[in-house]
């Protein structure tokens, strides 16, 4: 096991008639671990999955959230059972006292499967089988969408592959039912899935409005990167592809989809990534024309089986190895942090709760709204400067309108400051684009948060290099100062203007409590 686990779980420990075998996966709240019955049953197979979600030694918000979504979870596996669903058979609760790590622990047990297809893609990258095996994935989300649920996390971790060849989708713990069109899920995003419109949409007491249709966009990025071994918009990292799918939804760049695509997939993938969601495809006319291209019907399809041959070299053994420990779903992942841009493939297991995302970087219990955290977190991101940092924005935003995103001051100046950012338009209007162009048009209040927020780490990181050597005072709240005022009267003041400490001191506050112990 190279990762700590969120649940360590000793080989051989007994929970009802299971006895827990190897580490299949782990996340930032649960891992799952191989299991073997060790008694007799008629209905219970001899092998399975145990997803272990702890519930008796977390904070009282912790709790509440794990809660959300084992019952979010649990719930959708008691109501539907269909064949492209991954199975669960029980749930048991860990009754052991000498063990507060594990006691009060919720036990999921689930269908075992072979690998997932994230572990099939890479280990063999374009699949000769990934035609069959998109059909059997779409009709996946088919049975969800019919029985009225949506998915809310497709991706290639999320479908895991049986010892038959047969496809399941895995991990409901973000699926939600629908309220007539919408429905409402935690805050959770695997950028690189996620449609246009969700990237930065605003987060209700209820979590995040979604559509069937943000499923129908994940499944036209996985059938690119099956059948071409690359994503549909550019980019070499998550951030890269998240400014251009917003590029994309804007109407400043265009779709460019790999030429090796064949027409038919090239019409399909198309029609799931459109700009806005209504002009999407809907689920039951894309398994229609995913059926028409792939010429299954509702056969089912073998897919290659992961287990190499007896004989293998040693390269081969290494790998196989790492699919089999790393890569199976089941709702949960190999932890990576969430700056790491780095590894796309490491990068789409990223799955961390608003209220601790980006923890490492931004105290989460200082008064930081929630539902700008992961705004703020990914906008510092963006800048390769390191004084641009979570933190810092988050004490600018303090200071400059207490987190109002309905801010309105229309007497500040000529145009008035407008939103959690106090931008004034015309100046919003430079830096609202990730590309560095200016909007043909000056903003209109009201002004999201969306906007706001990455348009001002766009700014601070303009600035900072701007700033002088060698000016009086600590540089991450010279930045601050220029954002309120500008580098160039910084520069000329040899730091803080005389006007501007009260606001420098109380940034400087901020600052400080934001930022992590490990930070300071």
């Amino acid at each position: 096991m190279t990762e700590p686990y969120a649940v360590a779980v000793p080989k051989g420990y007994r929970v009802g008639v299971w006895e827990v075998r190897e580490p299949l996966a782990t996340g930032a709240f649960g891992s799952v671990y191989a299991a073997r019955r060790t008694g007799e049953s008629t209905e219970l197979p001899r092998t399975a999955a145990l997803k272990f979600l702890p519930t008796g030694t977390a904070t009282p918000r912790r709790l509440t959230h794990l809660r959300e979504l084992i019952e979010r979870e649990v719930e959708l596996y008691r109501r539907l059972r269909h064949p492209r669903l991954v199975r669960m058979y029980e749930t048991l609760t860990v009754d052991d006292p000498d063990r507060p790590e594990l006691d009060g622990a919720t036990v999921l047990v689930l269908e075992r499967a072979e690998a997932s297809l994230s572990a099939l893609l890479t280990a063999t990258p374009r699949p000769e089988a990934g035609p069959a095996l998109l059909a059997q994935i779409c009709e996946g989300l088919a049975q969800l969408h019919g029985a009225g649920w949506v998915h809310g996390d497709l991706k290639p971790a999320n479908v895991l592959l049986m010892e038959d060849g047969s496809v399941r989708l895995a991990d409901f713990n973000m699926a939600a039912e629908l309220e007539g069109t919408h429905a409402y899920t935690p805050a959770f995003s695997t950028p690189d899935y996620t449609p246009p419109e969700l990237l930065w949409t605003e987060i209700g007491e209820r979590g995040r409005r979604i559509r069937p249709s943000a499923d129908v966009w994940a499944f036209g990025v996985l059938a690119h990167l099956v059948l071409t071994d690359s994503f549909p918009l550019p980019g070499a990292t998550p951030t890269a592809r998240r400014d251009a799918a917003a590029a994309y939804a804007r109407g400043t760049d265009e779709l460019r989809l790999s030429p090796e695509l064949p027409d038919e997939w090239r019409q399909i993938i198309s029609a799931c990534l459109t700009r806005t969601h209504q002009d999407r495809i809907s689920g039951e006319a894309l398994l229609g024309r995913v059926q028409a291209a792939t010429g299954t019907g509702h056969r089912s399809f073998r897919l290659p089986r992961l287990r190499p041959a007896r004989r293998r070299s040693r390269r081969m053994a290494v790998l196989a190895a790492g699919v089999a420990v790393a890569a199976l779903g089941y709702g949960v992942a190999t932890w990576a942090d969430p700056g790491d841009d780095g590894d796309s493939k490491a990068a789409e297991t990223r799955k961390v709760t608003p209220a601790t995302y980006g923890a490492s970087e931004l105290s989460t219990g200082k008064g930081v709204p929630v539902a700008y955290r992961r705004l703020i977190v990914d906008s510092a991101h963006d800048c390769v400067q390191p004084e641009i940092t979570p933190a810092l924005i988050a004490a600018i935003l303090k200071v400059e309108s207490d987190f109002d995103p309905d801010l309105s001051d229309p007497d500040a100046g000529e145009e008035g400051e407008y939103g959690i950012a106090r931008w004034t338009p015309s100046i919003l209007r430079w830096w609202i684009r990730a590309d560095g162009v200016p909007a043909k048009e000056t903003p209109r209040p009201p002004l999201t948060p969306s906007e706001s927020i990455p348009a001002m780490a766009r700014y601070l990181c303009f600035a900072e290099p701007r700033l002088e050597a060698g000016l009086s005072g600590d540089r991450r709240v010279l930045v601050a100062v220029a954002y309120r005022t500008s580098y160039k009267t910084v520069n000329n003041a040899g730091g803080v203007p005389p006007k501007y400490r009260d606001y420098a001191a109380r940034v400087a506050h901020y600052l400080k409590e934001y930022t992590p112990a490990a930070k300071k």
